[in-house]
């Protein structure tokens, strides 16, 4: 055993080894596999990254070898194989010292250079950077984190004892890292199944964020944990005595209490600390799964349960591989008691996660529960690396995608044929389609919940029998990414639609440049286009026609590339004059925002804030440089008729369309009292809904400008009429 064989390196006879190693040393668990060899390995890499550190000193003023040494000693706790605990003493060796990969591969091996590189990489990337660059960074770090689930370990324990030591750097920087903590390794390490972890950093970041809350809390829960040790045992006496009667091994422990989780609760439950009934409460860990259900059974007969509080995780797992059985009851002295009930390999997985899987695999003696396996825990990174991976995707919409599976609640949802599928909760068939193939989800037509039919936007529940219709005609839409949930669902239906979009855009695209060649007869010159993409820079006439769609180029930019001379007079066509396509108008109109725009797809149209159209206006397109068509209103200031005339494109409301419509107005009038009330009056009057409001009076004079939703330009002069007979303003127009 480890205690036997470090007898040797420990004595006090044998004083070669630094303080700092024997703390590593001792570090040890009793059951970890270890041998002279690991030591000697362990050794090498303490004396080598000691010597890379030389004179580097940390904010506190200690050694900032001190800072490896505590991430080397955190790995070992969560039982990580040599290598990553060999790794996490060099951790910082590449980013802050001159030793490089190759280094780390010769004087150690492959994995540990290739492990120190990986979190070198991570600890190179910065989340505080534009929007953008923050998900660009996010892509790395997960694609990064997929070669070796190893490198985010490492880099947790990192985080952790950068997180414990926060207090010496400036409070900006303190709460830079805590937020970052708190958006990103917090729930990361929860998604991973490693929620001591958790729970530690979210402790630190309410400490660092809101350090009176947090002393506040902690005075709190230490005065409870006074007097509620005693309420403990004698609410865990009878417990345990019929453990004892049946012969039950079991460990019973008290529940750690979460200082951010009170935090949470108080702050949006608009509670007291004095109110939360679930800060008393208890761990019973058991050998074996049927003890667990034992247990619960004695607990039941004991005390009474509160059904709304009973979750069976050991049936149906969270994603994250955590398993237990939590259930509430009403205990003595009319207090409320959590109790959660679990294996050992259930509890040691709730600590430390995915992290298990190498004690596992160094001990292959244990047994791991199948349900537990590493191919579980990382199921949701793989898929995510998978969506990553799959396309050119618009790096801003991974932070959405990681906001959905970062911090969503799952559901479980049954097929018909009894298999279980992990759902966000929320979820909708379509998101269950997906679950059960990409396929499924992009046919799915329809659904059955429980044997009754039910629509596609249904909200599935706990415990729901779903049955997907599908059909060969039925393939996604705008509409379905407003109702689904899931990263796989928006990931496939997004690429469906991002496809199809691309091949209207160069139909459109084609069509633009055709219907303007054959107006000037010039229409022979089409095949020359078409054949020599190259003149544009590009290899692929497609992408030429889609540049044309979005408004990238115009006609005029295509006929200089190729040297087309157009006499002014033939280039100079009013938009009037149906500048695009009659052929595609009639073959493929495109309603977007309640605007028919001929042919272009409802992700091309904008609506600029100069103007704010509404139906009823009269309206003009502009097709506008990478950003598709524009509508203004015709009298728009902003809109420069002599611009080129190709850019014009006509447009028309669409009179089925019932959406709402947002209009400024500017009213001034005389100040006096009352006005806000007689205006607002004036808009509830009507049934119109009033978005803001700001009103500023100088010299006697009131000036109001108003944001509202009309429905159409009758709407709004009912609106205009109705306020100048009640408040009578010098001025009223809209802006």
């Amino acid at each position: 055993m480890v205690l036997e064989l470090l007898k040797k390196y420990l004595s006090n006879k044998n004083l070669q080894y630094p303080l700092g190693f024997r703390k590593i040393l001792k570090s040890f668990p009793d059951n970890y596999i270890l041998n002279d060899d690991n030591i000697d390995f362990i050794w090498k890499a303490y004396q080598f990254g000691e010597s890379a550190h030389k004179g580097q000193k940390r904010k506190s003023g200690d050694p900032y070898f001190n800072h490896c040494i505590e991430v080397c000693i955190q790995l070992i706790k969560w039982n990580m194989d040599i290598d990553t605990i060999v790794s996490g003493l060099l951790h910082d060796t590449i980013e802050d010292t001159a030793v490089t990969k190759r280094d780390l591969k010769i004087k150690f091996n492959t994995d540990v250079s290739q492990l120190v590189f990986g979190v070198s990489k991570l600890s190179g990337i910065r989340f505080k950077d534009n929007k953008h660059r923050q998900a660009e960074n996010l892509m790395k770090m997960f694609l990064s984190v997929a070669k070796d689930l190893r490198v985010i370990i490492i880099k947790f324990s990192d985080r952790l004892h950068n997180m414990k030591t926060l207090k010496y750097l400036p409070i900006k920087k303190q709460h830079r890292i805590a937020i970052e903590t708190r958006d990103l390794y917090a729930p990361l390490a929860h998604r991973l199944g490693m929620n001591e972890l958790k729970m530690n950093y979210e402790n630190l970041i309410l400490k660092a964020i809101e350090p009176e809350i947090y002393i506040d809390i902690k005075k709190k829960v230490n005065a409870t944990n006074k007097k509620g040790q005693s309420l403990i045992d004698e609410f865990s006496k009878p417990i345990n005595n019929q453990l004892n009667k049946f012969e039950i091994e079991s460990l019973i422990k008290g529940r750690a209490k979460h200082y951010y989780s009170i935090y949470r609760k108080m702050k949006f439950n608009s509670k007291k600390f004095n109110e939360l009934f679930d800060l008393l409460g208890i761990r019973i860990i058991v050998n074996k799964i049927e003890e667990c259900y034992a247990v619960l059974g004695i607990i039941h007969q004991l005390y009474t349960p509160l059904q709304e509080r009973f979750k069976d995780y050991i049936a149906t797992p969270k994603s994250n591989g955590y398993q237990s059985i939590h259930t509430t009851v009403f205990g003595i002295k009319g207090k409320i008691f959590e109790v959660q009930i679990r294996t050992k390999e259930m509890d040691q997985l709730a600590e430390v996660g995915i992290a298990a899987h190498w004690i596992y695999k160094e001990r292959p003696n244990q047994e791991l529960n199948p349900k537990t396996k590493i191919d579980d825990y990382v199921k949701w990174l793989r898929n995510l690396v998978d969506v990553i991976q799959s396309e050119d995707r618009d790096p801003n919409e991974l932070l959405e995608l990681l906001k959905i599976d970062l911090f969503q609640d799952e559901i479980f949802v049954f097929t018909p044929n009894g298999d279980v599928h992990q759902l966000k909760k929320g979820s909708t068939p379509i998101d269950f389609a997906f679950s059960i193939h990409s396929q499924i989800g992009l046919k799915c037509s329809g659904a059955k919940i429980n044997g009754k039919i039910a629509q596609l936007n249904s909200e599935l529940k706990n415990g729901d029998t779903v049955e997907i219709i599908t059909s060969s005609n039925q393939s996604p839409n705008q509409a379905w990414l407003k109702i689904v949930k899931t990263t796989k669902a928006i990931a496939h239906i997004k690429r469906v639609i991002k496809k199809d979009q691309e091949n209207k855009s160069i139909e459109l695209g084609r069509e633009i440049l055709e219907k303007f060649l054959r107006k000037i007869k010039k229409l022979n010159l089409l095949k020359e286009i078409e054949n020599n993409p190259e003149k544009m820079g590009y290899n692929n006439i497609k992408i030429i026609y889609s540049n044309i769609a979005k408004g990238k180029y115009s006609v005029k930019d295509i006929l200089e590339k190729y040297e087309i001379i157009v006499e002014d007079e033939k280039l100079d066509i009013h938009y009037d004059n149906d500048t695009l396509t009659e052929k595609f108008i009639r073959r493929a109109r495109g309603v977007a925002k309640g605007v028919i725009v001929d042919g272009i797809s409802n992700a091309m149209i904008a609506f600029p804030k100069c103007c704010n159209p509404v139906p009823g206006d009269e309206i003009v397109g502009y097709i506008t440089k990478g950003k598709g068509v524009s509508v203004h209103r015709v009298k728009c200031n902003n809109l420069n008729i002599s611009d080129d005339k190709s850019r014009f494109i006509e447009v028309q409301w669409d009179v089925n369309n019932k959406n709402p419509f947002l209009v400024r107005l500017k009213i001034v009038f005389e100040d006096r009292k009352h006005l806000l009330k007689d205006l607002t009056e004036s808009t509830s009057s009507l049934n119109i809904n009033l978005k803001s409001v700001d009103i500023s009076a100088l010299d006697g004079v009131a000036t109001c400008l108003m944001i509202l939703e009309v429905s159409n330009i009758k709407e709004l002069k009912r609106l205009q009429d109705k306020i100048i007979t009640s408040i009578s303003p010098i001025k009223i127009e809209r802006v």
